[in-house]
């Protein structure tokens, strides 16, 4: 098998929602390319199995069990990928979920976990690592990954796809 370019190298990335699904294979793909990784994940174990799989393929890694809908807990997480690497020069906003179920059911406390978790969560992590990536002098990256439910009426998911139509607003 032919390796991947590693354009990446002695860069460093943090991928919030990082142990799973999306945000696994987001870390794998930023790690094969050289880049140092931070997964940020509210699961622990998804924490360490990622950061293992990252150092399997010669990168360092950081795992760190955070809720992403804690926005002080997540702007530590950025500032202890800064100490860990040095540097961050791409975040990708990749946590969220949804809890599918008619508006009419949901409680404004539903509604604020949704937004907290969907939509705050990517404007934290993007406050806090912005002073990281101009420190460089020069740029970086930051992703958000949305949704197609942010372009269209998606019954069961209001509130998530508002979250998704404000992130890519």
């Amino acid at each position: 098998m032919e390796s991947q370019p590693q354009f990446l190298t002695g860069q460093a990335a943090l991928i919030t929602g990082g142990g799973g699904g999306i945000g696994r294979a987001i870390a794998q793909a930023l790690a094969g390319a050289g880049a140092d990784i931070t997964i940020v994940d509210n699961i622990p174990e998804r924490c360490t199995e990622a950061a293992a799989r990252i150092e399997a393929m010669g990168r360092r890694a950081l795992g760190l069990t955070v809720d992403a809908s804690d926005s002080a807990a997540l702007a530590q997480a950025v500032a202890q990928a800064g100490d860990r690497f040095g540097r961050l020069d791409i975040l990708v906003n990749n946590a969220g979920g949804v809890s599918p179920r008619p508006f009419a059911d949901q409680s404004a406390g539903s509604w604020r976990r949704h937004i907290d978790l969907n939509l705050v969560s990517m404007l934290a992590a993007t406050s806090a690592a912005i002073p990281l990536i101009r420190a460089s002098g020069i740029g970086g990256s930051i992703i958000n990954v949305s949704s197609i439910e942010a372009s269209r009426a998606a019954p069961m998911y209001a509130v998530y796809a508002a979250c998704k139509a404000g992130m890519n607003n």
